[in-house]
């Protein structure tokens, strides 16, 4: 898989990433580039687990889906890895999940790269249409939500440790910071 990736020549299109298949690594798609990253920090997945099963209830009761760590194509060559979607009805057997269901789109933000987050990939949702934005802090539970407004997210809310965030859109739900976090 290395191999593969290091030694490609030249920008990757999407039918060659797509033929890189499933790896133990998160690879994403950007414009011909590929952005490599390992397997999330357990602190990581504890937080997706857990808005997981806050947000799979209130999804269903809309009839809708809450998916973790999908490919999702936000344009033609442009396929992101988002933590967390919120989706309208879709085909489960696709490999590449279209922009155009997606309600609200989740991103744990990584302490290492925090920019990929809370910049590249905030502009990336926005453009393709993507109504909702969720950053989620990891030492912190902190949530920002966005709502889109033109072609950029402008900030609806803030939750801090002691709050709890009341969703009415795409879903009705409400999420704890601290229930979010690992016990210490």
């Amino acid at each position: 898989m290395t191999a593969a990736i290091f030694g490609h020549p030249g920008p990757w299109t999407e039918e060659e990433f797509l033929a890189l298949g499933e790896t133990p690594d998160r690879v994403e798609l950007f414009d011909g580039s590929l952005s490599v990253t390992p397997a999330p920090t357990p602190r990581h997945q504890r937080i997706s687990s857990e808005l997981y099963v806050v947000l799979s209830p209130a999804a269903e009761a809309a009839g809708l889906h809450v998916l973790e760590a999908i490919n999702l194509r936000l344009r033609p060559g442009r396929i992101p890895i988002p933590d967390l979607v919120i989706t309208d009805d879709i085909d489960f057997d696709q490999l590449v999940i279209d922009a155009s269901a997606v309600r609200l789109v989740c991103e744990i933000i990584s302490p290492s790269n925090p920019s990929a987050d809370r910049v590249l990939k905030m502009h990336f949702y926005a453009q393709a249409g993507i109504p909702w934005y969720l950053l989620v802090e990891q030492r912190t539970g902190e949530l920002h939500l966005y709502r889109r407004e033109g072609d950029h997210y402008l900030e609806h809310s803030i939750t801090r440790r002691g709050q709890v965030l009341r969703l009415v859109e795409p879903v009705t739900a409400e999420i704890d910071p601290e229930r979010l976090l690992p016990p210490t």
